[in-house]
């Protein structure tokens, strides 16, 4: 036989067929010639590799867009409830600023308890921070419209530190006696701390697209 033989021989071996020819003079050839022992090598890994099967990988698109926006949503869920935390612990403390606040102008309004002198002028300016708490308490109780009161806010604090200043300067006044001018800059800054927190919309929920769209 020679090696055209043995290979067809041996390629009918490789396919389940009958080779025609014995197994022991196909061994012998082979292990007497180097090329036909090439070739059946290269044969045999040929053979192999057309006869393994492709792994079936499952679709895990849908799973890790589950996952994506489940998280997502977590971390949207948190955040909010930090949000709504803060701004709890905000209304509650602009509250008790007008609350405080109210407390101390009603009994010069109403009684005209602790006016000293000048009582139309004390009347005038308890009514006035009668007014500024009633604002604060409807900023604390409505907190989306915080913003709309916070201008005076502001004003009335810069403008109370202003004067204070001024004022301690020129030795017409005592600094102890402007340290309770703090409260409206305190107050100034809750509120504005409340309306930052009262203006954030709500997160919009995650948009995850279903598998097979684009």
């Amino acid at each position: 036989m020679n090696c055209d033989d043995v290979r067809v021989a041996l390629s009918a071996r490789l396919d389940g067929e009958d080779p025609q020819v014995p197994a022991t003079a196909l061994e012998a050839h082979t292990d007497s010639c180097p090329g036909c022992r090439s070739w059946l090598a290269r044969a045999e890994r040929v053979t192999r590799l057309t006869r393994l099967q492709a792994v079936d990988v499952p679709d895990l698109t849908a799973p890790v867009l589950a996952a994506v926006a489940a998280d997502q949503a977590a971390a949207r869920h948190t955040a909010a409830a930090t949000t709504r935390a803060r701004r709890q612990v905000l209304r509650v403390a602009v509250a008790v600023a007008a609350i405080a606040q109210l407390a101390i102008a009603l009994p010069i309004l109403l009684a005209g308890l602790g006016v000293e002198a000048d009582p139309h002028t004390s009347r005038e300016m308890a009514s006035f921070d009668a007014a500024v708490a009633v604002g604060f308490a409807l900023a604390a109780w409505r907190p989306e419209r915080a913003r709309a009161f916070l201008p005076v806010a502001l004003v009335l604090a810069v403008c109370l530190a202003g004067t204070s200043a001024v004022d301690v300067a020129r030795s017409t006044t005592a600094l102890v006696h402007e340290v309770g001018h703090l409260a409206a800059a305190v107050q100034a800054g809750l509120l504005w701390a409340l309306s930052r927190v009262s203006r954030d919309p709500e997160p919009p929920l995650p948009t995850v697209l279903a598998p097979g769209r684009g």
